[in-house]
């Protein structure tokens, strides 16, 4: 049997590009270029632009965001991941620069985007057969830590709602 028939990309190959590397290593060993890419994006959406933010301020949360995701994608199948307390912060952050629930879900989108461009770019490099197992766990990791940032958004807007019961706003009369 011809072995480039054997061995090809249906059959869990990568083209021949060498040794295949993980969805974890890809993502790691182009970390900048996905936030970079994410940018670019944010960029081009008026009400994410709307929000005035430095570089820092935009993009700081990523490098541990995706550190979780591929912490995730290293995880022994059935190994309960844990919780990602950079996405809870996260969601404290964009709350507080007065982002909208649309406006975070919409980052999070980019960001999964983001993620599978690389990979696409990438994919002579990866494992067929590994492939599509990862972008199922990308995508439920990158979900579960959006479900973070929207429980912090509700407590945050809980705590306003309260605290506006406590201090309702008077307007004195002249």
């Amino acid at each position: 049997m011809d072995e480039s028939i054997k061995v090809g990309p249906m059959n869990g190959g990568n083209n021949g590009a060498g040794k295949p590397e993980s969805v974890a290593d890809i993502l790691e060993n182009h970390l900048d270029e996905v936030i970079h890419e994410w940018l670019n994006r944010v960029e081009k959406e008026p009400d994410l632009e709307s929000i005035p933010l430095n570089f820092q301020e935009r993009t700081g949360h990523l490098p541990q965001l995706l550190r979780d995701v591929i912490s995730r994608l290293r995880l022994d199948d059935g190994s309960k991941a844990p919780i990602s307390e950079a996405a809870a912060h996260h969601g404290d952050l964009r709350s507080k620069q007065g982002y909208t629930v649309a406006m975070a879900v919409e980052e999070s989108r980019l960001l999964q985007v983001s993620i599978f461009s690389t990979l696409h770019r990438s994919q002579k490099h990866l494992q067929f057969d590994a492939v599509l197992p990862a972008v199922v766990t990308i995508a439920d990791e990158v979900d579960a830590q959006l479900k973070q940032q929207m429980l912090r958004f509700m407590a945050a807007d809980e705590t306003k709602a309260a605290d506006t019961i406590k201090n309702p706003k008077t307007t004195s009369a002249a």
